[in-house]
C-alpha cells in the first residue's frame, strides 16, 4: 500500500523557519526520523520512507504554495496513488497555535494551497490535516502573520506539535482516516 504525503509549504531559504511551512516541516520530521533523504525530482523534494508494511511518499512542492496542485497531480499519477491514500498537511489560521484536525474532504477555507489542488484534481475529496498556526495578528495583516517566523515560545513547542503531526500521518497510513480522526483529532 502507497500514501502520498504532500506537506505544503514555500520554497526558498526566506521561507523556511516561517509558520507556512509547517507542512514542510511535518514531512521533514518525518523523513528524519526514518532517516531518509530527500531527492529534487520533478516539481518537488521527494522522500520515501515505509512503516509497518506501508509506503510513504513524502512530497515538498517545488511550485510555491498557490501552485501546488500541480505537483501533487503529477506525483498521484506517477506513483500511481489513489487519491484516497493522498494526504496534504497545510497551516491554518482559524485553529489556535498547537490543535490539528484532521479531515477526509472539505473546503479550502481559503488557502491558496488546497485552492489550486481542488482545482488541478477537480474535486476536494482528499484527506488534508490542518495545523493550528494561531491568528495573533493585526486586521489585514495576514500575509505578514503567516510568513513570519515562529516566536522563540513557539518554537519550544514545536517539536511535540510536528511529532504529533507524525504520528497522525503514520496513523492515516495503518488505520484509516475514520480511526486516526478519533484517536487525534483530541488535542
Amino acid at each position: 500500500m502507497k500514501y502520498l504525503i504532500v506537506g505544503l509549504g514555500n520554497i526558498g531559504s526566506e521561507y523556511a523557519g516561517t509558520r507556512h511551512n509547517i507542512g514542510f516541516m511535518v514531512v521533514d520530521a518525518l523523513a528524519q526520523a526514518a532517516e531518509a533523504s530527500w531527492k529534487t525530482e520533478t516539481l518537488g523534494d521527494v522522500a520515501r520512507i515505509k512503516h509497518k508494511g506501508r509506503t510513504f511518499v513524502l512530497l515538498k512542492p517545488s511550485t510555491y504554495m498557490n501552485r501546488s496542485g500541480k505537483s501533487v497531480r503529477y506525483w498521484l499519477q506517477k506513483e500511481k496513488i489513489e487519491q484516497s491514500n493522498l494526504l496534504v498537511i497545510l497551516d491554518d489560521l482559524n485553529l489556535p497555535f498547537g490543535k490539528q484536525r484532521l479531515r477526509g474532504q472539505g473546503s479550502d477555507g481559503g488557502h491558496n494551497g488546497l485552492k489550486d489542488i481542488d482545482a488541478l484534481l477537480g474535486n476536494n475529496n482528499y484527506a488534508r490535516l490542518r495545523l493550528g498556526i494561531g491568528a495573533e495578528f493585526p486586521k489585514g495583516r495576514q500575509a505578514d502573520f503567516v510568513l513570519s517566523e515562529w516566536s522563540s515560545e513557539e518554537q519550544e513547542q514545536l517539536p511535540d506539535i510536528l511529532k504529533y503531526a507524525a504520528d497522525t500521518v503514520k496513523s492515516f497510513g495503518t488505520l484509516g482516516l475514520g480511526q486516526t480522526m478519533t484517536l487525534f483529532n483530541k488535542k
